[in-house]
């Protein structure tokens, strides 16, 4: 699993449960929100009332009369009261009055309970000893959803209570009010969270993409594959990337003077040891042909010398280079010619037919120099390996943004024990015509030419034909 996709599901899994938790929180904090504004209206409304029949008392005796007038005139009349998605028609509001005593002088449910004692009810027993009385609760025995809200207020004759006057009203009324205003909270929770998750998203894939780039650039340091420093936004990724860049510069300097110091003294050691053997051999008498043979041998390894001292120190300046230097457009077709036409004379040599197939190539990017001398490697090694009387097709064809340029021979093919080295410094196979191996340098050589360019080399049998097929892959231009 990918980094951009782990830190996305992690962003969505905690965006969720905080989502969770708010709407939770929210919707179950609206009912008593609600009820709390229902109350502190039911208690200015009864304070109003109460202080109405104070200026109707006679004596300490409460006269609820004035209420009784209301309330009928109220039934008589017909309204219509739209409160947001709250259709309004009736009164809901229910008014008892009790004396000092806790019994109901009047009731506006139609009388109901007027003589009853309602002096065990919190609302009364409360406001009749000078505190702040209030009760919920259900019209139907053990349904919350009935629950009636009752607000006291005393009624006073000078600093004595005389009475209680109380309202009383359903919280269904706004149970409508509720679920309308749960429901708004859900759509826009669902859009707002919608749309910040979103926003989170792109700000993670912002950060991601960054280090996804440094990430490959990391991966390529590692492989051994020339790479730019990527593009990176913000101060501290721009910091990073170039203390990274010049770390990988730091170490790749130290490890290139210990990679060429050991191949050099591994490439020559051999040619060496036999240039000292023949000196040594020439210091003493012997027949003329052996000492023009052992003369032969001096100029044939140091030649050898020359020859790996040459291509180390080419491969060793292709590995030190972290980009192209002077790339250009390069037709395929024309310098797979190039090189074929500078092998024919080889190849007549050595008893081997280049053929090249005609195809549309097309075009890659890169330094005409070093692409040209990565083939004319690989068509060198399948010359060198290919019978008399053999063949060495040379082709270019296009496939999906690359070119790939295939070598094949008709040789013995590549020992199952090879394959996995055949790409090493100084790995070589003995030729079939001569017996020798070649510096072991030249594909080495061919793969960091690919890796600069950002493409690859293959070298595999041929299953059906038999010999060995090399195919260099590049980016198209």
């Amino acid at each position: 699993m990918s980094l951009r996709l782990r830190l996305a599901l992690f962003l969505v899994a905690v965006f969720c449960l905080g989502e969770w938790l708010i709407v939770r929180t929210a919707l179950n904090e609206v009912k008593p929100r609600y009820l709390e504004s229902m109350e502190e209206s039911l208690v200015d409304a009864s304070r109003l009332l109460a202080a109405l029949l104070e200026t109707q008392l006679r004596g300490e005796t409460v006269d609820p009369e004035p209420l009784r007038a209301a309330f009928a005139a109220v039934r008589t009349r017909e309204f219509v009261a739209q409160v947001y998605s709250l259709r309004k028609t009736q009164l809901d509001l229910r008014v008892y009055v009790t004396d000092a005593a806790g019994r109901v002088l009047f009731d506006s449910d139609n009388g109901r309970d007027v003589g009853a004692d309602y002096s065990q009810w919190r609302d009364v027993r409360l406001t009749l000893v000078g505190e702040y009385g209030a009760r919920a609760s259900p019209q139907v025995p053990g349904d919350n959803e009935s629950l009636v809200l009752h607000i006291a207020a005393p009624i006073r004759h000078g600093d004595r209570i005389v009475g209680v006057l109380a309202l009383g009203k359903p919280t269904r009324s706004i149970n409508t009010l509720v679920a309308a205003a749960q429901r708004r909270i859900l759509y826009g929770a669902l859009l707002g969270g919608l749309g910040l998750l979103a926003a989170l998203l792109v700000a993670a894939n912002w950060v991601i993409a960054p280090l996804e780039r440094l990430t490959a650039y990391a991966r390529a340091v590692r492989d051994g594959r020339p790479a730019p420093l990527p593009a990176l936004p913000g101060r501290t990724l721009r910091d990073l990337g170039t203390a990274f860049a010049e770390m990988r510069e730091s170490l790749e300097g130290k490890q290139h003077v210990e990679r060429t110091t050991q191949a050099l003294a591994h490439g020559i050691k051999a040619p060496l040891a036999a240039v000292r053997g023949a000196a040594e051999l020439l210091g003493e008498e012997m027949p003329a042909e052996e000492r023009r043979r052992f003369l032969e041998n001096l100029r044939a390894e140091s030649g050898r010398i020359e020859q790996i001292v040459e291509r180390l120190l080419q491969l060793s300046a292709l590995e030190a280079r972290s980009g192209l230097r002077a790339p250009e457009r390069i037709d395929a077709a024309a310098l797979l010619a190039e090189v074929a036409d500078g092998f024919r004379s080889a190849g007549r040599a050595a008893g081997v037919e280049l053929l090249v197939r005609p195809g549309a190539g097309g075009a890659v990017r890169g330094e005409r120099a070093l692409v040209r001398e990565a083939l004319a490697n690989l068509v060198q090694n399948a010359v060198e390996f290919s019978p008399r009387g053999g063949c060495v097709t040379i082709a270019a064809r296009g496939d999906g943004g690359r070119v790939e340029f295939v070598v094949e021979d008709e040789g013995p093919g590549i020992p199952d024990y090879a394959l996995g080295r055949i790409f090493e410094r100084f790995y070589s196979l003995e030729r079939p015509a001569t017996g020798r191996k070649s510096t072991g340098l030249g594909l080495a050589l061919v793969r960091e030419i690919a890796h600069l360019h950002g493409g690859e080399v293959e070298l595999v049998n041929r299953p059906d034909r038999g010999g060995a097929q090399a195919t260099l892959r590049l980016p198209t231009a």
